[in-house]
């Protein structure tokens, strides 16, 4: 899912703020993009982000707990030491790499898709196209020659559809299939897939290459055995992109 600059000052803060390993990591999330994170009845952080990075924390014999923030704020947060991970459905970028580092992809480059109201024009992905802030959607969108209109949560852009604010909303196809489904027909995909970024991996800042180097192993080790496959079988089901 940014691609705004962030700045010399986040890589001065970066400086000041490394996990020990002996402290207890704090996985920071948004809880607000289903499946791969979100608030559940119970008000824990739940979905295929908070179940890989529980496994991740396991293996990598790490005591962790989590962290809900704005998708907004979410790599500032990271470096000035509000927490030590990202695991929240971030597309590894290089615009991003150069203010924070990433593990391996947990998850493979999954495409991304436009949705709209029923019937409307394919042309339309070129008018007015709803995106949340910072993501790589945004970007790609803002890029294309369309018209960005930006939001700061994925609701608001489902929104914007149904409202007529914006023609169409490009975000992660897994987020708006259940979206679509439930939709009783009103929206629909617009146009063809596109695949952005290089997978999605855990943000850490630069200065935590320890921390970085266990997630890694713990990664391969889920990658080797079927584990990580599994659960993206469970949470996006039997079509969604795998490791090889």
């Amino acid at each position: 899912m940014i691609l705004k600059s962030l700045g010399t000052t986040l890589g001065v803060m970066a400086l000041t703020a490394t996990v020990a390993m002996s402290d207890t990591v704090r996985m920071g999330t948004e809880g607000a993009y289903p499946p791969y994170n979100f608030v559940n009845d119970k008000g824990e952080i739940d979905g295929f982000e908070r179940e890989v990075g529980d496994e991740l924390c396991a293996r990598a014999e790490l005591e962790c707990v989590w962290v809900k923030n704005e998708w907004d704020s979410i790599i500032p947060n990271l470096v000035s030491g509000n927490y030590d991970t990202i695991i929240a459905g971030m597309s590894i970028t290089e615009e991003r790499d150069a203010v924070i580092d990433f593990s391996d992809a947990y998850f493979p480059s999954d495409p991304s898709a436009y949705v709209g109201l029923a019937g409307a024009d394919p042309a339309l992905i070129n008018g007015v196209v709803a995106a949340q802030i910072n993501t790589i959607q945004a970007s790609h969108v803002a890029s294309s020659g369309a018209q960005l209109m930006e939001f700061a949560s994925p609701d608001e852009t489902v929104a914007a559809v149904r409202n007529g604010q914006a023609d169409t909303a490009l975000a992660d196809k897994a987020f708006w299939e259940p979206i679509v489904a439930e939709s009783g027909g009103e929206l629909e995909f617009i146009g063809e897939d596109i695949v952005l970024g290089d997978g999605i991996g855990v943000g850490v800042r630069e200065s935590d290459g320890e921390l970085k180097g266990k997630l890694n192993t713990a990664i391969a080790s889920m990658k080797a055995d079927g584990t990580l496959n599994a659960m993206i079988k469970k949470w996006f089901g039997e079509d969604a992109a795998m490791f090889e």
